[in-house]
């Protein structure tokens, strides 16, 4: 594990290409179509201001899945405004080759795409509930876990990690996003700013994350490792090697080790986890981004922290969240 002891934001660690469809572009234009095909009819026209606050109510990752809902929804043939039975057709298309989660999601986007053209959404008609209900007791709505990235495993794929610079990236992103518990949204948002470093490791100043979209954020404690494997450590290196001073922390690197301006995506940390996965001989089945703050949460739990310990550093909301039945650890505040 990692060394504990660092600050009191740090209380587990203590001794004991979806192109966003960016929806306020449209508010002060009457109608417009876009690149889905899909008609998007504004009737009210807004100040420049008021859309500015429309637009920061939106979390980024929301308005892609909106973007990617539309295209998928629009690719298939379905229009905006759609019927209660185009929607139920649509449904029942992809009922066995999408999770019920992302179909549930698909109809929350297009009814907002009905609300937008001040139209009754046809999502909320019993025929479309009646399709919905159907698939979920047809199908189940059991959500696939992501296996949880436990330390050695980790340290597997780390020993099989090279000197090249995109090896030094990964590196630090795995080593990073282990100890910080984070989710992949919280990990590439990372900015050279967040990051403060103090005598016993560093302070990561995570600004929004999926529970926190009023942007309160949070500081969590990453300590120096214990072993060769410092995500501090690591962290500097790659600042050093890509000359980054200031801006986004984890860019891209092509084969070549040419260092993008871009900042990775969140879907580029499982590409990068299962990627490097296969190189240490293991299969990457189950495996996704979120197998890191799993893996985070699960190794805690194994060293006997307590479940209160393991969300100060994690930021879930509640116990149920962290998913760990089964998994002996210590309980109450002062475990």
């Amino acid at each position: 594990m990692f060394c504990n002891r660092l600050t009191p934001h740090n209380p587990l660690l203590s001794r004991s290409k979806t192109c966003e469809l960016d929806l306020t572009d449209s508010l002060q234009v009457a109608e417009e179509k876009s690149a889905t095909g899909i008609e998007i009819n504004f009737t009210a026209t807004l100040s420049e201001k008021v859309a500015a606050y429309v637009e920061q109510g939106l979390a980024t990752n929301s308005k892609r899945a909106y973007a990617s809902d539309l295209a998928h929804f629009g690719a298939w043939g379905g229009t905006i405004p759609a019927t209660d039975a185009i929607i139920a057709s649509y449904l029942a298309e992809f009922a066995e080759r999408l999770s019920v989660a992302t179909l549930c999601r698909r109809l929350a986007t297009i009814s907002k795409a009905h609300a937008a053209q001040g139209l009754v959404s046809p999502t909320s008609s019993e025929l479309v509930k009646a399709t919905i209900k159907g698939i979920k007791r047809s199908l189940g709505t059991a959500q696939a876990e992501a296996k949880p990235l436990l330390r050695d495993d980790l340290f597997l794929i780390l020993e099989r990690l090279g000197e090249d610079t995109k090896s030094v990236r990964d590196q630090a992103l795995l080593l990073v996003g282990f100890a910080g518990g984070l989710r992949r949204s919280e990990l590439v948002g990372l900015d050279v700013e967040d990051i403060e470093h103090v005598r016993q490791g560093m302070i990561v100043r995570i600004r929004r994350s999926k529970t926190d979209q009023e942007g309160v954020g949070r500081k969590i404690g990453i300590p120096f490792g214990r072993t060769r494997w410092c995500p501090v450590t690591a962290l500097d290196q790659w600042l050093s090697r890509a000359v980054i001073d200031a801006g986004p922390i984890f860019l891209g690197v092509n084969r070549h080790g040419h260092i993008s301006k871009e900042r990775l995506s969140g879907e580029a940390v499982a590409m990068v986890l299962k990627e490097r996965l296969l190189a240490a001989d293991i299969s990457p089945d189950g495996f996704s981004a979120h197998s890191l703050r799993a893996g985070l949460v699960t190794s805690a739990a194994v060293a006997g922290a307590s479940t209160w310990k393991i969300r100060q550093q994690t930021g879930h909301a509640s116990e149920a969240m962290l998913g760990l039945s089964g998994i002996p650890c210590a309980g109450g505040h002062n475990g």
